[in-house]
């Protein structure tokens, strides 16, 4: 049988390997999540892979122990930011607030890796920033970025493409990786070639998944394999530092339930650091985050939380009623091989996105469909996996609500509207 994941020895940010290592959370097994597939796939099984997250004792960096082949991951995505309303308005505001914070101007070299369909630098175009480049190894989603005017290479970030990138383009002004930084398995070579891009005042900001967030709001669906890095400051600190690269600033923002946007520079550049990130810094100690368990705990906690949405749904499905869903994001795949949940459990999910309607989820193979299905076949009961967007699903959906159509909310706390 092939294998299809290598199993992680050493830390992906200290490189400390063997006895430091601990596992502290085992996760149900599940396929890649966001591997929806065909109709002409449907009947054939898909891999169950570990997931279980590995803490440092030596740095206190959190990772998953199982990596799969990125390129498995990535040629053939089908997450696209742009159709998602609430992301274009953060991209927009991200746009505003680099190029005033940092005084960009037209001719400013911008560069934007895990670019996907170039929605964060079609804001900085509209904003006068003519120089951007995207990258991006997503082959499908690169070609509808250039089609729709945004410069992207179609590549992964690796050192030596930094370098090939400053030999021609010049040294970036902005470099961004939103949502990107913890999806690469060698960090340190993606802060290699961060120090090789970046001019000598330039600043390198990327938006992660805040690991305060995921465990004080139960975020464990945004454990998948994609996800091989759960960020926390402490331990980035210190490895920016070893790669000549210093974290100056760091803040927390609302996206995907709970991120936090860090900004780095070379070491020497003159941004001042800044007393926010002594402040988290100091609740991140606060809260045992480097400490086994805190996950034991959070374990528990999950565990509960899906006692009481499987017993929520049974008793729906006693009363003879129907379940949908709402969005198909990576993390529903997560959350319901966790919490046991099937076809007999949701009849179908919608997602507004196109690239994943007519496919059907990670192998529980349930069907995605187009949003107005909601109306069209009325379930009772929708379930909002996309539970970072619950109030403007909510919103948007007012007429089956009005209907008579109800939501449950599953994370992070187990509501119904």
């Amino acid at each position: 049988m092939t294998q299809v994941y290598t199993r992680r020895t050493a830390c992906a940010l200290c490189a400390a390997g063997g006895a430091s290592l601990t596992q502290v959370i085992e996760l149900a097994a599940t396929p890649p999540a966001n591997e929806f597939v065909g109709p002409e796939q449907v009947d054939q099984a898909q891999d169950l892979i570990p997931l279980s997250l590995l803490l440092c004792g030596v740095c206190g960096h959190l990772q998953l122990a199982e990596i799969v082949d990125p390129r498995r991951l990535f040629q053939h995505y089908v997450y696209v930011s742009g159709t998602s309303p609430v992301f274009v308005a953060h991209f927009a505001r991200f746009a505003q607030e680099m190029l005033a914070r940092f005084h960009l101007g037209p001719s400013s070299f911008v560069v934007d890796v895990g670019s996907n369909d170039g929605t964060l630098l079609k804001q900085f175009q509209a904003q006068g920033v003519t120089n951007v480049l995207g990258i991006d190894p997503a082959v499908e989603i690169v070609e509808a970025a250039v089609a729709a005017g945004v410069p992207t290479r179609e590549a992964f970030f690796t050192e030596q493409l930094a370098a090939e990138l400053r030999a021609t383009h010049g040294p970036a002004d902005l470099l961004c990786a939103n949502n990107v930084f913890a999806h690469a398995e060698d960090l340190a070579g993606f802060a290699r070639g961060v120090k090789a891009l970046l001019g000598d005042e330039g600043v390198f900001v990327f938006e992660v998944s805040y690991l305060v967030d995921v465990i004080q709001d139960l975020l464990f669906d945004t454990i998948y394999h994609e996800h091989l890095a759960y960020h926390a400051l402490r331990p980035l600190v210190r490895f920016f530092q070893a790669a000549g690269l210093r974290l100056f600033d760091a803040e927390r923002v609302s996206t995907h339930g709970g991120s936090v946007r860090c900004f780095v520079c070379p070491a020497r550049a003159s941004h001042v650091d800044s007393d926010r990130l002594t402040g988290l810094l100091k609740r991140e100690l606060e809260l045992g985050l480097f400490s086994p368990e805190v996950y034991a705990r959070f374990k528990e906690r999950i565990s509960a939380l899906g006692r009481a949405l499987r017993e929520r749904v049974a008793a729906i499905r006693a009363q003879g009623q129907r379940l949908a869903g709402y969005g198909a994001p990576a993390k529903l795949t997560t959350l319901m091989y966790e919490f046991g949940l099937d076809g007999s459990s949701i009849d179908f999910i919608v997602d507004d996105s196109s690239w994943k309607q007519g496919r059907f989820t990670p192998g529980t193979h349930i069907p995605v469909l187009p949003s107005a299905a909601l109306r069209e076949r009325r379930p009772d009961w929708c379930v909002i996996f996309a539970w970072n967007f619950a109030d403007s699903i909510v919103k948007k959906n007012a007429d089956y609500k009005a209907a008579g159509g109800r939501f449950l909310v599953p994370i992070p706390k187990l509501q119904e509207i």
